[in-house]
């Protein structure tokens, strides 16, 4: 006769593992502690060995327990996939996502695979620019969702991220001592250009744009070639470029945030579920640049 394996008991079990005891289990599974203690004993009944030991220094995996956790945890992650795809709402249409090209490379990534693989079904359609633009495009029903990056969030937002601005040049390089200052300056309403002019203006430094472009790729190229720097928050600063610090003797820059906009009413359950998405990944601590 088949023998059925009982999930909640295995969750148990991996529980008392991961968190190295039965009372921080405990805490996990909403249970007490002899109610764990008690579900582990049923599991080590029915599969007719010892699962875990104790001693002075704690708990340890008998060796059945040991062949058992890995599987158990397979089992589990299975168990968990079907319900969430049995439970998990078939949505279909199209979500208009409006995100700023700076911050795609680093972000978009960490939400937007997950986000399709809950709804294969919802056609995604990406529309770069400024975060103005945007703003601008959602106030105009022609995109569902923007992430923004601004100086500060506006009360119709939601501030997900607080971030650093930061002077960015190439590793070596020499543009940060020219005079003239040459900046890679964005498009005409590009967020960072303010605070650039404006910290530049307060530290004395005369400076001039060295490209206005909307291409971030062609905004990077001209950094790297060393012919300008650039301003960029920090956890987005790309890899073949290096942080400018206070011995490039260029002024500090004020925090940025990246917000999350929806359309006034909240827009219907699919939009719901990318800002979910979206919340989730970004809640996520990045890497900070010193």
């Amino acid at each position: 006769m088949p023998h059925n394996l009982d999930v909640s008991l295995l969750r148990a079990f991996v529980a008392v593992v991961d968190a190295g005891g039965m009372t921080a289990a405990a805490g996990l599974l909403n249970l007490t502690q002899a109610a764990v203690s008690q579900q582990i004993k049923r599991l080590e009944d029915m599969v007719g060995d010892a699962l875990i030991t104790r001693d002075r220094r704690g708990m340890k995996l008998t060796a059945a327990g040991e062949r058992l956790f890995g599987r158990a945890k397979r089992m589990l992650a299975l168990n968990d996939e079907i319900w969430t795809e049995i439970t998990t709402p078939v949505y279909e249409g199209e979500v208009r996502l409006g995100i700023p090209s700076d911050i795609i490379t680093t972000y978009l990534p960490t939400f937007l695979k997950g986000f399709a693989r809950s709804y294969p079904r919802v056609q995604i359609t990406l529309r770069s620019g400024s975060s103005a633009k945007l703003r601008s495009e959602l106030a105009a029903g022609k995109v569902d969702v923007v992430l923004a990056t601004e100086m500060s969030c506006d009360p119709d937002g939601e501030n997900l991220i607080m971030d650093r601005l930061v002077w960015v040049g190439a590793p070596g390089g020499e543009a940060a001592r020219q005079r003239p200052l040459p900046v890679s300056i964005g498009c005409s309403d590009c967020a960072f250009r303010a605070p650039i002019r404006e910290a530049l203006q307060q530290a004395g430094i005369e400076w001039r744009s060295a490209s206005e472009v909307t291409n971030t790729s062609a905004q990077v190229a001209t950094v790297a070639a060393d012919i300008a720097v650039m301003a960029w928050m920090a956890s987005t600063v790309p890899e073949n470029l290096e942080v400018l610090g206070r011995e490039s003797g260029l002024p500090a820059l004020p925090p940025f945030t990246v917000n999350l906009y929806l359309p006034k009413n909240g827009g219907g359950p699919i939009v719901q579920e990318m800002a979910r998405h979206i919340r989730q990944a970004l809640a996520v601590p990045r890497r900070m640049v010193a």
